[in-house]
């Protein structure tokens, strides 16, 4: 099979001396759907995000139950917000999981997706139907990998960020 290189959308980080993020596809079929293999070089941050499903914030009651469409959009509107506070957009994951209790929900739950990711490049991803969730009410669960630069100081020490000490006064 011939490697074939998928287009970046601009993600901001792309563009730091010594990091590098490619998304591939090998076979046709998949080219809109995910990407096969995602690789990261250079200094980076990697974030794992546990499983995200339509847990309210505050109290962890499942929302929208029965309503597949809408707990997936809960879902990913959740995730979009664990990864700004963590320095990311859905432009830097690299690796996602979607657990689902019914396999019928795929084509709503690929639609979701490609919503959620936008114009961003689509991830390594893995769709797992399973027989229940952390709770009876949960219909689909997300979890991903990002992958974000490290901010490098001018000065470095063998290619490494030399790390500044905080001192108390």
């Amino acid at each position: 099979m011939a490697n074939r290189k998928r287009k970046l959308a601009p993600a901001g980080h792309d563009k730091t001396p010594g990091f590098e993020k490619k998304h591939y596809n090998y076979g046709k079929w998949t080219k809109g759907r995910f990407s096969e293999a995602v690789t990261v070089t250079g200094p980076g941050k990697m974030i794992f995000l546990a499983g995200i499903g339509a847990e309210h914030e505050d109290r962890g009651k499942i929302l929208y139950s029965g309503d597949f469409a809408a707990q997936c959009r809960y879902a990913y509107r959740k995730l979009k917000k664990v990864l700004a506070r963590n320095g990311a957009s859905m432009a830097d994951v690299v690796k996602q999981v979607t657990y689902v209790t019914d396999v019928r929900n795929q084509s709503q739950a690929s639609a979701c997706r490609r919503e959620a990711y936008g114009d961003a490049p689509l991830p390594a991803h893995t769709f797992l139907n399973v027989s229940q969730l952390a709770w009876p009410d949960m219909m689909v669960e997300i979890d991903v990998i990002a992958v974000v630069p490290v901010k490098v100081n001018r000065r470095q020490n063998a290619g490494f960020p030399i790390a500044r000490s905080r001192r108390s006064s």
